[in-house]
């Protein structure tokens, strides 16, 4: 009978998935789709706060620390793979807020967590204190008894100020204070990708984008690829589809029988 990885030792093969290469990081919503993903052959898996809130019929933004903290326990006993958690803002604005949002991740399972440098009331942190709050971060990851990935997000691309040049001051700052990897969502091409991993020192998470392929970021410089919230809404979207034929035309040809999901779910 087999055993379930310690955390040390899934901090150990998520911290390794960086060190050469590309790999994807694929977001499930729920433990479900944390199995399938598993049964499908990825290595790690990320949570992702919009598909997580719209779990609870929520926008964005609407979860708390702990509603997430039970999220990640779940998706842990539901899987084996390494997770890294979209931890927002930290749930907070302070260095402290930080901290603690690593410490709660790591202590329902993670072994990794990303931090933003803004939130819904203040928009965009000044780089300084944005920076400070990465510190904390990367403070209270280096006390846990096992490797924890810490990741430094700089939204302006997504916050309305793509400014590509706004964007490597701010990673060359997080990696200062101690990130482990970088990313900015919302970097549209190739070349923003190839100009931010040229500039930093540290593997750097792209957003994947329908118009680029894995192959295309990868040959750009970055070692992760992660998908947010579309591969939830891709799933919502194919079900939508199949409810509005069965409600417009009385087509219930798209429904399943579960067989393949059951196999998945082992």
């Amino acid at each position: 009978m087999s055993t379930s990885p310690t955390q040390e030792e899934l901090g150990r093969r998520f911290a390794a998935l960086h060190e050469r290469g590309c790999f994807l990081i694929p977001n499930p919503w729920d433990g479900g789709s944390a199995r399938v993903l598993e049964a499908l052959g990825f290595e790690a898996l990320a949570t992702s706060s919009s598909a997580f809130a719209f779990t609870l019929g929520r926008a964005d933004g609407a979860v708390t620390l702990d509603e997430l903290a039970e999220h990640v326990q779940g998706l842990a006993a539901a899987s084996d793979l390494p997770i890294s958690v979209d931890l927002e803002n930290g749930y907070g604005p302070t260095a402290e807020h930080a901290a603690r949002a690593i410490e709660v991740a790591a202590s329902v399972g993670a072994v990794g967590g990303s931090i933003e440098d803004w939130d819904a009331e203040t928009g965009i942190y000044e780089v300084g204190a944005a920076a400070e709050r990465i510190a904390a971060a990367a403070a209270a990851a280096r006390a846990l008894p096992f490797r924890f990935t810490l990741t430094a997000r700089a939204e302006n691309h997504i916050r309305g100020n793509p400014d590509l040049e706004d964007t490597i001051a701010r990673l060359r700052a997080y990696e200062a204070a101690g990130a482990d990897v970088l990313y900015a969502p919302g970097l549209a091409s190739a070349a923003e990708i190839r100009a931010v991993v040229d500039a930093v020192g540290l593997p750097v998470n792209v957003l994947a984008r329908p118009s680029l392929t894995v192959a295309e970021i990868a040959a750009a410089g970055a070692r992760r690829i992660s998908v947010g919230g579309s591969l939830a809404w891709a799933t919502i979207e194919a079900m939508a589809a199949v409810a509005t034929r069965m409600r417009d035309e009385g087509d219930l040809s798209g429904l399943r029988g579960g067989a393949q999901v059951a196999e998945w779910l082992g």
